[in-house]
């Protein structure tokens, strides 16, 4: 068996490129006349102090400029993601790297001139002229950095050296993608399979996905010292600048961006590692018994039920439209377009990254990308990154592109509801005891994704920046420990913590994104609140919701939270999410009368 190169892939599984650019030579086009255009923006280097009305026209011009770079870079991104081993992708997305650190370098004298302008200024402007309040959350965010700004001369090296500094992502990205390579895995007739990040190893053949998960585990032995170099490189970055710029922290810088306070970062981790730990431990123990397995390795943790029913695209694509009708015509249409217009690339194929991701394109459209397998898991997966697709397409409808997208912090808020959505939807439908077993372990899943897998990546990087911090080197043997150590913290007796367990360090791109890992917990909290008022209340948590998502970055993380019900700086808020997921546990254990 073997994975099918991209030019084989039939073509409704990918999504339509020619929305952004009809062809490359087109896209090379648009290379040459995004250079040509930063004079629209540069020609008011030395004149913002002039008044609101300059310093509106600049921040115009320089908008426009970013939606048609964002265009150019994701196409880039796009070509390299599903087919990493073309050179000519790889190229590209260098070609448009170089472009934008130019772009930024010249245009970064906007953001050193508003804040070499007297205390008040700003404000006053905005006060009295509507097209430079537009920009109030894009100057709001300049202003708060002011005291951790370095000097202009500073500011402009560093953009110029951008592409350095992201060459740990980079450089990981690329080698999973294109260098890894791993033995096949025999299943239990003998059969051999191809090994990937994915597949196989959630095989529901316990031989194949053992098989897989052991060649994995030898693959990813055969890179650590270098994987352990792109962390430490990137931790030790983010740490320079923090001392840098006067942050206390590295975590602090981090999460300056986020608007989310400290406290609230610790909280949660705190909260869930603890709290949930029982609950996804029994579930665990019930997943065994049903899996008829020995024990519980890491591979075993997310594979799907013996019983769980073959879902076809088809089917799962029905189950999302019915699912997400309760949002209303604005957003449902949003969802039918994404359908109907191959918005969606679902092929596996060689060269294609792992995982999965929602692009939106602003002044074009939202690009989902996956891997779809035929079970309850993909159909979630999909929920989850058309929530994405639905939120940010109607905040680019409603705001402005720099106010279109929210910080980080909430982000996976709209995600995540559209799967519980989606959960609430389908066991509603149904009494039989499989169909629902099926549809809590989905949900399930999304909780383990959320609750566990990303957390627990989130409270490494919590311990490994503490430790650069104090002076440690970081080295694999460490990463390799430290994770080892919070799996078995969190899982006890009930999951085998061996060396692949210990090794995942090494799966997630997450690490080279900041502190963004936590995020997934904070938003399912979120989105767990508001799900259970639209249950409850019906229209009006609706309305509240819809509010949210074209509301886009016009209000803090706090701000919009609080819209959808939910007080993030309270931790009842997480401790009810985990309270929620021990009566998901007690319901799926309701189902197994029969086992």
């Amino acid at each position: 068996m073997h994975r099918a190169k991209r030019s084989d892939v039939p073509l409704q599984e990918t999504w339509d490129l020619t929305d952004l650019f009809e062809s490359h030579t087109a896209w090379e086009a648009e290379l040459d006349a995004i250079r040509t255009a930063l004079p629209s923006v540069t020609k008011y280097q030395g004149r913002l102090a002039e008044g609101a009305e300059v310093l509106a026209a600049c921040l115009e011009a320089r908008e426009a400029l970013q939606i048609r770079m964002n265009r150019v870079a994701s196409y880039a991104t796009f070509r390299l993601s599903t087919d990493s081993l073309d050179p000519n992708h790889q190229a590209d997305t260098v070609r448009v790297a170089t472009l934008d650190t130019e772009c930024s370098t010249k245009t970064a004298f906007i953001q050193s001139e508003v804040l070499a302008l007297p205390d008040g200024t700003v404000e006053s402007w905005m006060a009295g002229d509507a097209a430079l309040h537009a920009f109030r959350p894009t100057l709001h965010n300049w202003l708060e950095i002011r005291p951790y700004r370095l000097s202009a001369e500073v500011e402009s090296a560093l953009l110029g050296l951008s592409q350095t500094l992201s060459a740990p992502q980079r450089i990981y990205t690329l080698s999973k993608g294109a260098d890894m390579r791993f033995d096949q895995a025999l299943d239990k007739d003998g059969q051999a399979h191809p090994v990937h990040d994915g597949g196989s190893q959630l095989s529901p053949d316990p031989i194949l996905r053992r098989n897989a998960y052991a060649s994995f585990t030898r693959g990813l032995r055969a890179y650590r010292t270098t994987y352990a170099a792109t962390f430490a490189a990137e931790v030790e970055k983010n740490v320079t600048l923090a001392k840098m710029r006067g942050y206390d922290s590295a975590t602090q810088m981090l999460l300056h961006p986020h608007k989310v306070d400290e406290s609230v970062y610790h909280s949660i981790h705190d909260v869930i590692r603890t709290e949930l730990a029982p609950h996804m431990r029994r579930y665990q123990r019930l997943r065994q018994r049903l899996l008829g397995l020995d024990k519980m390795l890491y591979c075993d943790l997310t594979v799907q039920l013996p019983d769980g029913p073959t879902v076809t695209y088809e089917q799962g694509r029905m189950w999302i439209l019915d699912a997400l009708q309760v949002l209303g015509e604005e957003y449902h249409e949003i969802i039918r377009r994404a359908f109907a217009k191959r918005w969606i690339d679902r092929s596996d194929n060689l060269g294609k990254r792992s995982g999965a991701f929602c692009n939106t394109v602003y002044g074009v459209h939202s690009y989902v990308f996956m891997t779809w397998e035929n079970h309850t898991r993909a159909v979630f997966t999909l929920a989850h990154e058309l929530g994405h697709a639905g939120h940010l397409s109607l905040a680019a409808k409603y705001q402005k592109q720099s106010n279109s997208r929210p910080p980080m912090s909430f982000i996976e808020s709209p995600s995540t509801m559209n799967e519980l959505l989606l959960a609430q939807h389908l066991l509603k439908q149904s009494d039989d005891k499989r169909m629902r077993r099926s549809v809590i372990a989905g949900l399930m899943g999304t909780y383990h994704h959320n609750f566990v897998n990303h957390l627990l990546e989130g409270e490494l990087q919590r311990r490994i920046y503490r430790a650069a911090e104090a002076g440690t080197p970081i080295t694999e043997q460490m990463l390799t420990r430290v994770k080892g150590e919070i799996l078995a913290e969190f899982w006890g007796d009930t999951v085998e913590i061996d060396e692949g367990a210990a090794l995942t360090w090494m799966r997630q791109p997450h690490y080279y994104m900041g502190l963004y890992p936590y995020t997934y917990a904070l938003g399912l909290s979120i989105s767990t609140a508001a799900a259970q008022a639209i249950e409850s209340q019906g229209e009006p948590a609706i309305k509240r919701w819809i509010d949210v998502l074209k509301a886009g970055g016009t209000k803090t993380p706090a701000e919009l939270a609080w819209m959808a019900g939910a007080d993030i700086t309270n931790p009842d808020v997480i401790r009810s999410a985990v309270a929620y997921v021990g009566t998901l546990v007690d319901a799926f254990e309701a189902t197994l009368d029969e086992f």
